[in-house]
C-alpha cells in the first residue's frame, strides 16, 4: 500500500522502516533534511514540502502524521487538508487530546476527508516488536487502512483494533498511558523501599531479574526497569526528575469529570510534579524506566 509519512522523529523513522520492510511504499516528510534523507537510505521515496505529497501519492491519498500533539499537529493536518481531496484519509498517530480530535475528523468530514486516530504504543522497540494500535474513526476508512496496521502490528491480528469512532483511539491511548503512570510509580516505590532496607544489602537487578520470570509482577515495564538497574542500580548517573507528557493529566481530569475515583493514577501523576522538586530514588528509577522504553530524555546528575 502506498502511504505517506510526516514526521521521522524516533516513531516516525521506525514506523516508516517497518512500512518499507512490509512492502508498502512510504513517501516521508520532515522539516529536519537528515531525517528525510535517513528514510531514503532504507528506500522511502523522500519530499521536500507537504504540498508535494499530494502529488506524489495515488487518490485515494493517505498520510500518517507522527508529530508532537498539539500546534505541530493541528498545523500539520490543516496544510494536508488543504490539498487532499474527497475520500482521502489523514491519519494522526500522536498522543492527541481526543477532544481536539473529534473537533478536526468533524470538519475533515464536511470536506469529504476522513480522519483516523491511532494511540500508537510501543515506543523505540516498535520497529523489532510491532506496535500497539487504538484505532478510532469510520469503519470504512479504518478497513482500507488494514494491510499498514497489520504491517505495523505485532502480528496481523494481534496489538491494534477498531475501537469505536473519531477520537475514541486517542481516548483509550489516553487511559493506556494513564495506568503507564501508576503502574511506573508502583514499581519505583517498590524499589525505593528494597533499597532502603540496608539490614538486607539487596541487588535491587538481581531482585528485578527474579521477579521478571514466573512473578505475579512480571511485564514489560519490569524488565526494562532490570535493563536500566543492570546499567547502574544506583541510578547516581540521574536526577530524580519526571516529565510527564500530558496523557496523564488528561487522564485524571476526565475521571474527575466522570466521577470516577482514581488514586492511583492521581498520585503518581503527583509524583511527577514532586521529582521536579526534590531528589528521591524512585523518582530516578521513574525516569530511568522512560529513558528504557520510549528514548525519552533523562536529566544527568551534576558532576560533583
Amino acid at each position: 500500500m502506498e502511504i505517506g509519512m510526516v514526521g521521522l522523529g524516533k516513531m516516525g523513522a521506525n514506523m516508516t522502516t517497518r512500512l518499507l520492510k512490509g512492502g508498502h511504499s512510504v513517501a516521508a516528510f520532515d522539516r529536519n533534511a537528515p531525517n528525510v534523507k535517513a528514510a531514503v537510505e532504507q528506500g522511502a521515496q523522500g519530499i521536500e514540502t507537504l504540498a508535494e505529497m499530494v502529488s506524489v501519492l495515488t487518490a485515494p491519498r493517505t498520510a500518517w502524521v507522527m508529530v508532537p500533539a498539539g500546534d505541530p499537529t493541528e498545523g500539520v493536518i490543516n496544510e494536508l487538508a488543504a490539498s487532499f481531496s474527497e475520500g482521502d484519509t489523514i491519519i494522526d498517530g500522536g498522543n492527541s487530546n481526543y477532544k481536539d480530535t473529534m473537533r478536526r475528523a468533524e470538519a475533515l468530514s464536511a470536506r469529504g476527508v476522513h480522519l483516523v486516530d491511532v494511540g500508537t504504543s510501543g515506543g523505540i522497540w516498535g520497529l523489532a516488536e510491532g506496535y500497539s494500535m487504538m484505532v478510532g474513526g469510520g469503519k470504512e476508512a479504518v478497513e482500507r487502512l488494514t494491510p499498514i496496521l497489520e504491517t505495523l502490528a505485532p502480528g496481523p491480528e494481534q496489538g491494534w483494533g477498531h475501537v469505536g469512532p473519531s477520537g475514541s483511539g486517542h481516548f483509550v491511548k489516553m487511559i493506556h498511558n494513564g495506568i503507564e503512570y501508576g503502574l511506573m510509580q508502583a514499581y519505583a516505590e517498590g524499589f525505593e523501599i528494597l533499597r532502603k532496607k540496608e539490614q538486607f544489602d539487596l541487588d535491587v537487578h538481581q531482585v528485578a531479574e527474579i521477579w521478571r520470570f514466573g512473578s505475579v509482577v512480571r511485564s514489560w515495564l519490569l524488565d526494562l526497569t532490570a535493563a536500566a538497574l543492570e546499567e547502574d542500580a544506583s541510578l547516581s548517573e540521574l536526577e530524580g526528575w519526571v516529565a510527564d507528557s500530558g496523557e496523564g493529566r488528561w487522564t485524571v481530569a476526565e475521571a474527575i469529570d466522570l466521577d470516577v475515583p482514581a488514586p492511583v493514577i492521581t498520585l503518581s501523576l503527583l509524583m511527577r510534579l514532586v521529582s521536579r522538586q526534590d531528589e528521591r530514588y524512585a523518582a530516578k528509577l521513574l525516569a530511568a524506566m522512560r529513558a528504557q522504553f520510549g528514548g525519552h530524555a533523562v536529566k544527568r546528575a551534576k558532576e560533583q
